[in-house]
């Protein structure tokens, strides 16, 4: 349902992003947001583009907490 967290930069996070190199990760954010703005502009039901950008939200607050783990910080 959520094609936003298919994206490249998704998989960037979801793997080692350590090895990645910043021009890749700062393509991939540039794609993410085309497509965030995309989405937006070809939906015209609100609840939908909601309960999408909702999802892609929980999905990227699991990824930081998962960072933040191993990496040794307390997850807030």
């Amino acid at each position: 349902m959520n094609d936003l967290c298919k994206t490249e930069l998704f998989n960037l996070l979801k793997n080692n992003s350590q090895t990645v190199a910043n021009q890749e990760m700062q393509q991939a954010y540039e794609n993410f947001v085309a497509e965030v703005l995309t989405l937006n502009q070809s939906e015209t039901g609100y609840q939908t583009v909601f309960r999408l950008l909702n999802l892609t939200r929980i999905e990227l607050q699991a990824l930081q907490t998962q960072i933040l783990y191993e990496q040794g910080k307390k997850c807030v």
